[in-house]
């Protein structure tokens, strides 16, 4: 159920970018506690690996899909998932899936990183990759476990979790509906 004062559209949205390795996980799994103990209610987007399942063989819900199902939703008095095939038709674009999910306060894509939407690139010079920023116009800061010159975008600390959900929220336009740290 959408959460109060967040219609269909007025939902925010902002992302995670950044090589394989670089932390986005690690991030993600520590920002999301530190949003939603200022009162935000969060939901994730998570671009997989194309081969990614979520069901295993042996389950009824599987043995659905392998009938030839389009959709099979799963539920329980704790959750409930849908899963739709594709089947060959393309995959949706973040912006496709954003309209799916139930409005909250702020959705947090991970991954997509070549998609139009706001972004922190995670960045650990160590891996020798090279920084997403130059070349992409939606990346509105990054997050480095070191120091970074010549950035045109302001740089956090990686390992200052609360720092960058300050800055999400500021970023965002939430601070009306967020409270103060902890």
């Amino acid at each position: 159920m959408p959460s109060a004062g967040t219609p269909k559209g007025v939902m925010k949205v902002f992302g995670l970018a950044g090589w394989s390795g670089a932390g986005k996980t690690t991030l993600m799994c520590t920002l999301i506690p530190a949003l939603t103990r200022r009162g935000l209610r969060v939901s994730t987007l998570k671009h997989a690996h194309h081969a990614f399942d979520i069901d295993t063989p042996g389950k009824d819900s599987y043995e659905h899909r392998q009938a030839g199902a389009a959709e099979v939703m799963v539920a329980s008095a704790n959750r409930w998932a849908l899963v739709h095939e594709l089947r060959g038709a393309p995959e949706l674009t973040s912006e496709e899936l954003v309209e799916r999910m139930t409005p909250v306060d702020l959705l947090l894509i991970e991954g997509f990183k070549r998609d139009a939407h706001d972004k922190l690139e995670v960045h650990r010079p160590s891996l020798g990759k090279p920084l997403l920023c130059p070349d992409d116009r939606h990346i509105v800061a990054v997050a480095s476990d070191v120091p970074l010159s010549g950035l045109t975008v302001p740089r956090l600390d990686l390992d200052d979790v609360e720092s960058i959900a300050t800055f999400i929220i500021a970023h965002c336009d939430l601070t009306g509906r967020a409270h103060g740290a902890n």
